[in-house]
């Protein structure tokens, strides 16, 4: 005798959502992902949990075997929340981007986060992965989240990340400034270190490669994102007018006129002598 399919409800589907979400929990050393200022939690990351985004920004099929200097890992851990959508940063799966699992979409989709911020619909991982999981996640902001929906929460939450953005500029440019400059003198070094050996010379500029390809893709991006937020603030314009919005145009500008300034930023320090400047 075949037995009817269970009956799909709210609490059913409720109910898988959380034991996925307390799973995945429970896997990353049984506690939440995210802590009290939604940034993931210490215990979940390690040192080396951003240098995925070496390969990923330059294409290499293979990375740099040199160990990363301090620099050069702080300019990962600072590009990362800079190439990463803003829809995916604290959500109970950031982790598993923060370690490169799921890694942004390319190319960059300037509708993506118009569409999340209106719909709750997005290109989250989940919806990426799982069309399945999307419609619970969907669900379930729905059911749990109405607040999200209205219109001052939408403005809100636009210009939140368009001034994160902004801020997080300065730090960002100013190490990948200092990384480049050494860049430089490890470029013309090369030529003067003696018995420099092939595989030595492979990783010097496979880490050079790396290291440009992680600023030029942050720039990238961060005017992407300019044009993304622009194409958002005039979706809610038409579907929900708010006085926010003169304000959110301002911040995009700045936004905008920042990302120029640091398009050829100017070292704040001395430059120290290579060994090609002592010959």
């Amino acid at each position: 005798m075949r037995h009817p399919p269970p009956v799909v409800t709210r609490a059913s589907v409720l109910g898988r959502f959380f034991f996925a979400a307390a799973a995945l929990s429970l896997l990353g050393a049984c506690g939440t992902a995210n802590g009290d200022f939604g940034e993931v939690q210490p215990y979940l990351t390690s040192d080396g949990i951003h240098d995925w985004v070496g390969p990923y920004a330059s294409d290499a099929k293979k990375a740099s075997k040199f160990d990363l200097t301090d620099d050069e890992r702080q300019l990962r851990d600072l590009a990362y929340p800079l190439i990463d959508p803003p829809y995916d940063r604290q959500q109970w799966y950031s982790v598993a981007g923060e370690y490169g699992l799921y890694r942004p979409a390319r190319p960059f989709d300037r509708t993506a986060y118009a569409n999340w911020l209106l719909s709750g619909d997005g290109s989250s991982p989940l919806a990426r992965y799982s069309s399945q999981l999307d419609e619970v996640r969907h669900d379930v902001t729905t059911f749990i989240s109405p607040h999200d929906r209205s219109p001052s929460s939408r403005y809100a939450r636009l210009i939140d990340d368009v001034r994160d953005d902004t801020t997080s500029l300065p730090q960002f440019f100013e190490t990948a400034t200092r990384v480049l400059d050494i860049d430089q003198k490890r470029k013309k070094s090369l030529s003067y270190v003696s018995g420099v050996s092939s595989a030595e010379r492979k990783n010097a500029e496979l880490r050079m490669r790396e290291n440009a390809a992680i600023v030029a893709l942050v720039r990238d991006t961060l005017m992407q994102r300019v044009a993304a937020y622009r194409y958002a603030l005039e979706r809610l314009v038409i579907n929900s007018p708010y006085s926010q919005a003169v304000d959110i145009e301002r911040a995009i500008d700045r936004l905008k006129a920042d990302i120029e300034r640091y398009r050829a930023p100017a070292p704040s320090w001395t430059r120290g002598q290579s060994l090609a400047s002592n010959r």
